[in-house]
C-alpha cells in the first residue's frame, strides 16, 4: 500500500537503497545531490495506550481514557519499538530502553512479549530478558540464523519458547524460557510439511502448553510441546487458514480461515471430544477486510486485522468465553453454569462440556452435554459414575476422550485385569483381549465366550487360529461366566471401600 508520497526538487532519482535495519532510505539523484529519507508516523497500540513515533528520535504517548499525552526523547534514532504487557521496550541504534521506570543498555531488533520476560533478536542470538534487565537465557540451536527470524516463526510464552528452523522448515525448536534448554526430551517438532506460522498459547500450566502452526498448505495443527519418547499428536483443526493468534489472556485462538474468520473457544477440544470442536467455534464473515488480511493481535475481546491496503479493523467478539476459561481456572464449576444458563448459547455450552471432561468433573460435563443435546454421552457419563473405583472411572473417562491405550494401562497398572480386557471386548478388539487374557492367565474363557456370541450374532465361523486353538475342548458356560464377572465387581467394589476407608 501506499504509505507516504514525497517529491523532492532534487531531479530524478536514479538509484534508491535501504538500510539494514529497515528504517532510512538513500536516493542518489539527478542533480548529483544524494537525499536521505526515514521511517517516521509508526503507530503502537495496547489497550488504552497508543504510542506515535513522530520524530527520528521522539515518541509520542498518548492516554485515550484521560487524553494525557506524554513524549519521550532519545539520544539516537529509534530502531524498533515494542508495546505489550504494560511495557514499552525502544530499541535505537546504539540502546536498549525498557519503560515502566526501567532503562537498560543492550541490542537490537525485533522484540516478543510476556508477563516475566521478553525476547530480543539480533545478527547474534536469541536473549532472553527480564523486565528489570537481567539475562535469563540464550538459547542456541544447530544452523541458528537468526538474521531471518520475524514475529511468524519465533514465539514466546511464559514458560516457553519456540523457534522455527530455517534449514529444515518442516522442525521447530522448542525451549524451557528460564533456562535455554530444549524442553523434554531434547528432540524438536517435526512435522510432515513446511511450516509457516507458529504461536504457543499465553495461558495455564507448563504441562498443558500447546503450539499451533500453519503448514506450507494453509491447514492449521495443534499440538502439545511436553514430549517425552513418545510420537507427539499433532491434529488438525483448520483449513485454508492465513493468519492465526492466541488470545492474551486465555487460551482462546483465532484466524483466518478462506472467506471466514473463525474463533476456536476452546482448541483442547480435539484432544477431549474432538466431535464437539465444531460446536466450539465462533465464526464470522471475513469478506470486509479484503483480499490477504494479517492478525496484528488479539487482547482481550479485540482482534486487531491489517488488511491488505494497510489499514487497520478491529474485530469484537463475545467475551464470555474468557469468562469461563477464568471461572474454570479457577475451578469455579457453578459460576461456568451460571454463566452458560444466563447467555443461552450453544458455543458456551460445549465449551464447558469439554472443559469439564478435561477437569474431570462428571457432573458439570453431564449437566453440559444434556444441554447440548448429546444425550448418548450423557448416559455414558452416568455409566462411568457408577463405577466402584477411582481407577475405573479415570480409565472410562481417557476412553471417553479415545485415549484406549492409556485407559488400559491405568486399568493393568492398578490391578484391574479384568476391567482391561472388557474394555477391549467392548472395543471388539478381540486379539489384544485373549492376549491380556493369556498373559495374566485368567477369564480366556471370558473373551472366548462373548466372541462366540460375537459371531453367533452375525451368523459367522471362528477363522482366527488363535481363538480356535484356545477353544478347542472347551465349552462355555454363561452361568460360571457370569459368577466370575459379579465376583471381579465385588472384588473391585470391596478395594474401592478399603481405599476409601484408608484415606478417611
Amino acid at each position: 500500500w501506499s504509505y507516504a508520497l514525497e517529491k523532492p526538487n532534487t531531479g530524478s532519482i536514479f538509484a534508491i537503497s535501504w538500510s539494514i535495519d529497515g528504517t532510512q532510505l538513500a536516493g542518489a539523484c539527478g542533480n548529483g545531490q544524494v537525499i536521505f529519507a526515514h521511517v517516521v508516523e509508526q503507530h503502537w497500540e495496547w489497550k488504552n495506550f497508543q504510542i506515535t513515533l513522530i520524530k527520528r528520535r521522539t515518541m509520542k504517548v498518548h492516554n485515550v481514557i484521560n487524553d494525557a499525552v506524554d513524549l519521550l526523547e532519545f539520544r539516537d534514532r529509534v530502531i524498533k519499538a515494542s508495546l505489550s504487557c504494560g511495557y514499552l521496550v525502544v530499541s535505537t541504534s546504539l540502546q536498549c530502553y525498557v519503560f515502566s521506570d526501567l532503562l537498560l543498555c543492550c541490542w537490537d531488533f525485533f522484540f516478543l512479549f510476556f508477563f516475566r520476560h521478553f525476547l530480543l533478536v539480533d545478527g547474534g542470538g536469541l536473549y532472553l530478558y527480564s523486565y528489570e534487565g537481567r539475562l535469563i537465557s540464550s538459547p542456541k540451536y544447530p544452523g541458528m540464523r537468526t538474521d531471518i527470524l520475524n514475529a511468524q516463526t519465533v514465539s514466546l510464552s511464559n514458560d516457553t519458547l519456540a523457534v522455527k528452523d530455517k534449514a529444515d522448515e518442516k522442525v521447530i525448536y522448542i525451549f524451557e524460557a528460564l533456562s535455554g534448554k530444549p524442553l523434554g526430551d531434547g528432540k524438536p517438532l517435526t512435522h510432515k510439511t513446511e511450516i509457516v506460522e507458529i504461536a504457543l498459547d499465553q495461558k495455564g500450566l507448563t504441562s498443558e502448553r500447546k503450539i499451533a502452526f500453519i503448514d506450507k498448505n494453509r491447514d492449521l495443527f495443534i499440538t502439545s510441546v511436553k514430549r517425552f519418547g513418545k510420537e507427539q499428536k499433532i491434529v488438525k483443526i483448520g483449513t485454508m487458514v492465513q493468519s492465526l493468534a492466541w488470545n492474551d489472556t486465555s487460551n482462546i485462538l483465532c484466524g483466518i480461515q478462506d472467506s471466514r474468520f473463525t474463533v476456536w473457544y476452546y482448541p483442547n477440544t480435539v484432544y477431549v471430544d474432538k466431535d464437539l470442536l465444531p460446536k466450539t467455534l465462533y465464526e464470522k464473515d471475513a469478506s470486509e477486510f479484503s483480499k490477504s488480511p494479517q492478525i496484528v493481535s488479539f487482547v482481550g475481546s479485540q482482534v486487531t486485522i491489517r488488511r491488505a491496503d494497510g489499514s487497520l479493523v478491529h474485530l469484537h467478539i463475545p467475551p464470555y468465553a474468557a469468562i469461563l476459561h477464568e471461572h474454570v481456572g479457577a475451578a469455579r464449576w457453578q459460576d461456568g453454569l451460571r454463566l452458560c444458563r444466563f447467555v443461552k448459547d450453544q458455543t458456551l455450552w460445549a465449551c464447558l462440556a469439554a472443559m469439564a471432561v478435561a477437569n474431570k468433573d462428571m457432573t458439570t460435563a453431564e449437566i453440559a452435554y444434556a444441554a447440548i443435546g448429546e444425550i448418548d454421552k450423557v448416559q455414558y457419563i452416568n455409566s462411568i459414575k457408577d463405577l466402584p473405583s477411582k481407577e475405573s472411572r479415570l480409565a472410562h473417562m481417557l476412553l471417553f476422550s479415545g485415549n484406549t491405550q492409556e485407559a488400559e494401562t491405568l486399568l493393568l497398572q492398578s490391578g484391574l485385569v479384568y476391567q482391561a480386557i472388557q474394555v477391549n471386548i467392548n472395543l471388539y478388539n478381540w486379539e489384544r483381549a485373549l492376549e491380556l487374557a493369556v498373559k495374566h492367565r485368567t477369564h480366556v474363557d471370558t473373551v472366548l465366550a462373548y466372541r462366540q456370541k460375537f459371531l453367533g450374532d452375525f451368523g459367522k465361523k471362528e477363522t482366527n487360529q488363535r481363538f480356535l486353538q484356545y477353544a478347542e475342548g472347551l465349552e462355555v458356560d454363561w452361568n460360571k461366566i457370569k459368577a466370575k464377572i459379579e465376583m471381579e465387581i465385588a472384588k473391585e467394589r470391596e478395594r474401592a471401600a478399603a481405599s476409601a476407608a484408608v484415606r478417611t
